[in-house]
């Protein structure tokens, strides 16, 4: 047993895309400073950033319908779909300026060019894609988009999902080509191979019991060596918890008042895996549907051609599932212990209000491998059992808070970040949608936490984020070069027509 206290000026907790893009960042705006990870599992990337444990599409609100609201008077509001655009141009900006700077080698290993479609069947729902596509073709961060209801030009988008359909129901998608599959579980490798070069010091099977403010106004963090058995306590002065679902119960734990009645609720997705090489030929595209009534909005059906391990893939889903489990690696015991005296009202009510949410849940659990194929075959007509396996994705931990507009214990489907008023602390909670738009949310860690040093930083940021406070739907040229660039540096320009 060994109680040395070490010091340190970062400690960064959880090796996922997170922790590896806030550390990116800091090493760029601040070299001096030391660094230090601690992650539970044995590499990085593990949990909610590996490619089988999200759906790898670049949110840039291209074909995600939960993004662009019905308005009460019939219009669409495109507000959200152009924030999380703006977001994730950052997110290709950095990845950029890493290429460009040969800290990332071959961008093709984390990020490919790919179609996103919205698809949508029956008379009202085509009136409502109708609407949101004239609303964003409109504006600038979506140009290129296209609309049909045309039968014979949706066949040749999306000959599989048109095969063998013999509904009359109206039908009708959208279609851009400028749209992404990112692996995030290689980019969080290739990010953390890059932090070690640049001696940031990475513990492997590391886990963080507890959180302490020292005396001096440090951060004690309490670490379980779990190979060694020994404990060791580190101080630094700032700290992030970039846990996924195991950012709570540690944010829990540092007694900040930021972190009081807030809740988590997980819940874990499915994925159905194509085995047959010939279907998989024969779909290129992420084809994003419209939630089911009653359903969470990132259980929103979709059809992905994915690249994972450099081999096209192609999946369908989420199905929802529950688990009390806060990580995959969790235990049964997460929920019940997450629950405290200054948020048990917060979750019961949050309990009460969300009963169709549960109901649904329950019913996803339920569901056998055969219902799962019909609803895939609502998809892929065509589909066969036998071609699809069942691939258990990652836990979430949507947040659960008192709002001014939702009232006691509302449900969260967002990323959110609290952090503590001296901004010496700081969380990431939530979901979706998260990795996309890691860029953006760790530099709102940097302006809560670090605002004493935004000024000297300011230039560096402009120089790795060329749109960082500006507004790309009011400086369209802007736009244009930034995507030109962002295309060029990150390989996706002459991969747009290769379905291979």
């Amino acid at each position: 047993m060994s109680n040395l206290q070490k010091k340190t000026d970062i400690i960064l907790i959880g090796a996922g895309v997170m922790s590896a893009t806030l550390g990116s960042l800091l090493k760029e705006l601040a070299p001096e400073w030391e660094i230090k990870v601690f992650e539970k599992l044995a590499s990085a990337g593990e949990e909610s950033s590996n490619e089988w444990n999200n759906a790898g599409t670049g949110h840039a609100a291209l074909c995600e319908l939960n993004y662009t609201a019905e308005k009460p008077d019939g219009s669409v509001d495109i507000s959200k779909a152009t924030k999380i655009n703006e977001q994730f141009q950052l997110s290709r900006q950095f990845w950029s300026y890493l290429v460009k700077s040969n800290l990332i080698r071959d961008p093709q290993d984390f990020i490919m060019p790919i179609p996103h479609m919205s698809l949508v069947q029956g008379e009202e729902n085509v009136s409502f894609l109708k609407k949101r596509f004239e609303a964003l073709s409109n504006n600038p961060l979506f140009q290129g988009m296209e609309f049909s209801d045309d039968l014979e030009k949706l066949k040749e988008w999306i000959p599989l999902i048109m095969e063998g359909r013999t509904s009359n129901e109206p039908l009708a998608a959208t279609k851009i080509d400028s749209g992404t599959d990112v692996n995030f579980g290689a980019l969080t490798r290739i990010l953390f191979d890059h932090l070690k070069e640049k001696n940031v010091e990475i513990n492997y099977k590391h886990s963080v019991e507890d959180l302490k403010r020292t005396s001096d106004g440090l951060w004690e963090v309490k670490v379980h060596d779990i190979e060694s058995g020994n404990i060791e306590y580190h101080t630094a002065k700032f700290v992030f918890i970039g846990g996924g679902g195991g950012s709570l119960p540690l944010l829990q734990k540092t007694g900040i008042p930021e972190s009081k009645r807030i809740g988590g609720f997980p819940v874990s997705g499915l994925f159905m895996v194509c085995n047959n090489p010939e279907v998989i030929e024969q779909h290129h595209g992420k084809v994003y549907g419209k939630a089911k009534v009653g359903a969470p909005p990132m259980s929103v059906p979709h059809l992905d051609t994915r690249y994972i391990d450099n081999k096209k893939s192609l999946l369908f889903g989420p199905f929802a599932g529950f688990s009390p489990k806060f990580l995959k690696t969790g235990s049964n015991l997460d929920l019940i212990g997450s629950v405290k005296p200054n948020n048990v009202f917060t979750m019961l009510a949050a309990g009460a209000k969300e009963m169709s949410l549960t109901k649904y849940l329950i019913q996803q659990v339920l569901l056998s491998k055969e219902k799962r194929i019909e609803e895939l075959r609502e998809f892929i007509p065509n589909a066969k059992s036998e071609d699809w396996d069942i691939v258990v994705a990652g836990q979430r931990v949507q947040v659960i808070k008192d709002t001014e507009d939702g009232g006691k214990g509302t449900l969260q489907f967002g990323t959110e970040v609290v952090s503590a008023a001296d901004g010496s602390v700081a969380a990431l909670l939530g979901a979706s949608p998260g990795a996309s738009t890691a860029v953006q949310v760790m530099l709102e860690v940097l302006e809560r936490c670090f605002p004493q040093h935004m000024f000297e930083w300011k230039e560096k940021i402009k120089e790795m984020l060329p749109s960082y406070d500006v507004s790309l739907v009011d400086n369209p040229e802007l736009f244009e070069e930034i995507l030109a660039s962002t295309a060029e540096a990150l390989n996706l320009n002459e991969k747009q027509l290769v379905h291979s």
